[in-house]
């Protein structure tokens, strides 16, 4: 598994401008979270969809190719990173 972190910088009023996602070797997510503006979250696994949030229909993209793109900032963050997040997910911060 890979864990990573992508900031979005875009102007979708209801768009997450952050996602983190936990992917496998092709790339599909087992489990994301997602930050909207004002700390709203989002989050889903096989299992749970909750807050709009839903795990992709196609593998990620090709992470290098996304970070190209001006309005992505993609970071891979570490498994345990990523549980703790899972943790606390959907709790206010």
């Amino acid at each position: 598994m890979k864990y990573i972190k992508v900031q979005w910088n875009n102007e979708f009023p209801e768009g997450p401008i952050l996602i983190y996602s936990e992917i496998d070797n092709e790339q599909w997510e087992h489990r994301k979270i997602e930050v909207f503006r004002h700390e709203r979250q989002g989050y889903a696994d096989k299992t749970e969809e909750v807050g709009g949030s839903f795990l992709g229909i196609e593998p990620w993209p090709d992470l290098t190719k996304l970070g190209t793109e001006p309005e992505f900032e993609i970071s891979e963050i570490s498994a345990d990173e990523f549980e703790q997040l899972w943790a606390r997910r959907g709790k206010q911060r």
